[in-house]
């Protein structure tokens, strides 16, 4: 089935065009790796995809199992099951990790038409989902990433995904920063929340995220399209080629 339908997509921000044309397709249970230089339009499809307010879609149409998202406001597309793993995840003074996370856990099951989960329910599933990040249940005491360090915000990231249950998942850079130990550990979570109903974009500049997360298609965003895509093997050809390559085949 197909989870993720872009067709067409051009996006601008403050009046410049960034997306120029984006087609893609993601069905269940797939991993979709997107690669490209700085400045390609990656960060913006994934802002445009979760419904941030700064950018303007100018053109084409985005639906998710098939309904029309780009009606959406940016917390009906968090309900129905998007999730965005921010690059660099903002610090929240003076809200506890505790109450953010059951806040916004009964905020989408009051939208699905469930009861609030009680306290104890709450704090057990928060027990076991922490486990998965191995996030310190110190951390989960404090504000939300106040003071963490910034492999402590990423495993946070994989943590609130892994409470939300999302079905459509965007992790952006999430690799950025990041040393081999704690990039093991954020790979590792993602992995274990995956199944064959969930899907995700993943947004790299580097093999060694795609070594642990093993996408099935990857794409190269240049100037705003997506100009060529593949298999696993076109990440590797990348690493040892970069991108003038591809820039010359798709004669830009």
């Amino acid at each position: 089935m197909i989870m993720l339908q872009i067709n067409n997509l051009h996006a601008t921000i403050n009046g410049k065009e960034i997306l120029k044309g984006i087609n893609l397709t993601v069905r269940d249970g797939e991993v979709h790796a997107i690669m490209g230089l700085n400045g390609a339009g990656k960060s913006t499809l994934s802002n445009v995809i979760v419904g941030h307010p700064a950018y303007e879609v100018t053109q084409g149409s985005i639906t998710f199992n098939g309904k029309d998202l780009l009606k959406m406001a940016p917390e009906e597309r968090a309900h129905e099951g998007i999730f965005l793993s921010f690059q660099q995840p903002v610090e929240i003074p003076g809200v506890s990790m505790v109450n953010f996370m059951r806040a916004a856990l009964n905020a989408k099951r009051q939208y699905l038409g469930q009861e609030p989960m009680s306290a104890g329910d709450f704090l057990k599933l928060m027990r076991e989902k922490r486990k998965i990040v191995e996030l310190d249940s110190r951390l989960t005491s404090r504000s939300v990433n106040e003071g963490f360090s910034g492999g402590e915000k990423k495993r946070n990231e994989i943590f609130q995904m892994a409470m939300l249950e999302p079905t459509f998942s965007i992790l952006d850079e999430t690799d950025s920063g990041l040393d081999v130990d704690a990039l093991r550990i954020v790979a590792e979570g993602f992995n274990k929340l995956r199944t064959p109903k969930t899907s995700a974009i993943v947004i790299t500049h580097y093999q060694r995220l795609l070594d642990y997360l093993k996408p099935d298609i990857i794409h190269v965003l240049i100037g705003g399209m997506i100009v060529k895509t593949g298999g696993p093997e076109l990440a590797l050809e990348i690493e040892n080629r970069g991108f003038d390559w591809i820039k010359d085949e798709a004669g830009l």
